[in-house]
């Protein structure tokens, strides 16, 4: 007999997702719980409920810059991943090549390589070729760590589409780009809107290589950990930490809901 399937183990495992969920979400309720909390101190008992941090973030114009920047670069960034990713998983899932297997591992070689070393790399690179550090340095090394995770959703999802539905549209007298747009691209998009925010979020949120190829402009999470070294500023930062949250949270609801939208449509369709 399966322990999982007795009555115990369902009970146990229920109880160990439980702690699991609990363990992961915990510090997210404690810190929407100290956003509120009406002193300098992020500590129990509460001093009282405030919405003072949330105001000095809205009138906060370097830390409000700062989300500005992460947000520009995070939006380039993807769109730039998403578009050489649906590229390369074209290459990848319907040609066949010499070197296949070692041009995927070239193209997933940044999941293994520390963001340090290769923060360290790409500002070698820019200094020698003589290129000013800026948002446009940045955007590039995010798109170099994003395009990964992108090939990784779109491949698959590539995989798992006759190929035949594309060469009859090439039968009928449809061009490579007319196919893509009216066959190709209609069943992938739930996997690129996938990859696309997988890739915003992962440049919204990174901080090693942009540390190191920043410009004057810092983003998001450079200014969160400068400003960690200032007591007084661990209120705010907590603030915008919960708007950030709730954003995305709100961005990933959507994209969901639209993704099964068009899931369905698909396959009404079909």
């Amino acid at each position: 007999m399966d322990v999982a399937l007795s009555k115990n183990g369902a009970w146990a495992l229920r109880v160990f997702f439980a702690l699991v969920v609990a363990f992961l979400y915990a510090p997210i309720v404690i810190l929407l719980i100290f956003s509120f909390n009406n002193s300098d101190v992020p500590a129990f008992p509460l001093a009282g409920f405030t919405l003072h941090w949330y105001h000095d973030f809205l009138v906060n114009a370097d830390l409000r810059a700062a989300v500005e920047t992460s947000a520009l670069i995070a939006a380039l960034t993807s769109l730039g991943a998403v578009v050489l990713g649906v590229l390369a998983s074209l290459a990848l899932a319907r040609r066949r090549f010499r070197a296949k297997a070692a041009v995927t591992a070239l193209l997933l070689s940044p999941l293994v390589i520390p963001y340090v070393v290769f923060g360290i790399s790409l500002l070698l690179l820019f200094h020698t070729l003589g290129v000013p550090n800026g948002l446009p340095t940045v955007v590039i090394g995010h798109i170099v760590i994003t395009l990964p995770y992108t090939i990784l959703v779109l491949v698959p999802r590539l995989e798992q589409i006759d190929a035949s539905l594309e060469e009859a549209a090439y039968d009928l007298g449809a061009s490579r780009l007319r196919t893509f747009r009216s066959i190709t691209l209609p069943l992938i998009l739930p996997a690129v809107v996938s990859a696309f925010l997988i890739a915003f979020t992962t440049s919204f949120d990174e901080y090693a290589v942009a540390s190191f190829v920043i410009g004057t402009r810092p983003t998001f999470p450079i200014y969160l950990y400068s400003a960690l070294r200032f007591p007084s500023r661990l209120p705010q930062v907590i603030a915008v930490a919960v708007v950030v949250l709730v954003a995305s949270l709100t961005v990933v609801v959507a994209a969901e809901v639209g993704r099964r939208v068009a899931e369905r449509r698909v396959q009404l369709d079909s």
